[in-house]
């Protein structure tokens, strides 16, 4: 797929924001919000959110039962910043029905509803063959999304997330201290890590580029620097 450099469409649309209490999913609602590309924004959570907006709508549901919220995934753009971690979910297994079935079902009722633009945060090293079972997970819902029939999917695979999380997680912290040292190093500056509201930018901003097809922002790729550059803007 080739992403325009046209100026940016004017008019506005409808996004849906699932995984909208997140690292990056709070910071895409608040950006969305103040976009002047959209007039809506549906964040779909598990608890309850305050937004500033009121172009926000928040609405909590309950993801074992999401077919009964279809009409929520009515609008232009269905953005997944959804994901947990395998010591939160309690198990691998109960990790893959919050990263991998949730996400199935929650596209194919976008696909239901004829929304033309999936945008997905995935990982750095997906693939379905993986030996490790997340990136397997992780690699298993990008080759079902991409099997979707959405007119347009676009892929975000960052490196290590850095911000404020509600949830303490090690392994990334140890990474935000010694990656960007590392990164530093002859050819693995495109490893290093990235804010979450960075990456909540880039999904912004590809949003509002015109586009068809899939295509795949990988490390380096998924900073506003150079998804600007990719498309030409």
């Amino acid at each position: 797929m080739t992403v325009s450099n046209e100026a940016p469409v004017t008019f506005a649309k409808t996004a849906i924001v699932i995984g909208a209490s997140g690292l990056i999913g709070q910071f895409l609602v608040a950006k969305l919000a103040s976009s002047s590309h959209y007039h809506r924004v549906i964040a779909i959570t598990r608890r309850p959110v305050s937004y500033e907006s009121a172009k926000v709508e928040n609405h909590v549901v309950n993801f074992d039962e999401l077919s009964k919220h279809a009409h929520l995934f009515n609008g232009d753009v269905l953005f997944s910043c959804l994901g947990t971690t395998r010591k939160q979910a309690g198990s691998i297994a109960a990790q893959r029905v919050i990263d991998l079935d949730y996400q199935i079902a929650a596209a194919k009722l976008a696909c239901d509803n004829t929304i033309a633009h999936y945008a997905l945060v995935s990982s750095s090293g997906a693939n379905s063959q993986s030996r490790s079972a997340y990136l397997r997970m992780k690699g298993e819902l990008d080759d079902a999304i991409k099997a979707m029939p959405f007119k347009r999917i676009s892929i975000f695979k960052p490196s290590v997330l850095l911000g404020s999380r509600e949830h303490f997680r090690l392994g990334e912290t140890i990474a935000s201290v010694f990656l960007p040292l590392i990164c530093r190093l002859p050819g693995l500056t495109r490893y290093r890590p990235i804010l979450g509201k960075e990456v909540a930018e880039s999904m912004l901003f590809v949003s509002q580029c015109t586009g068809e097809g899939v295509t795949e922002f990988v490390l380096d790729d998924v900073f506003i620097d150079r998804i600007m550059e990719l498309t030409g803007d």
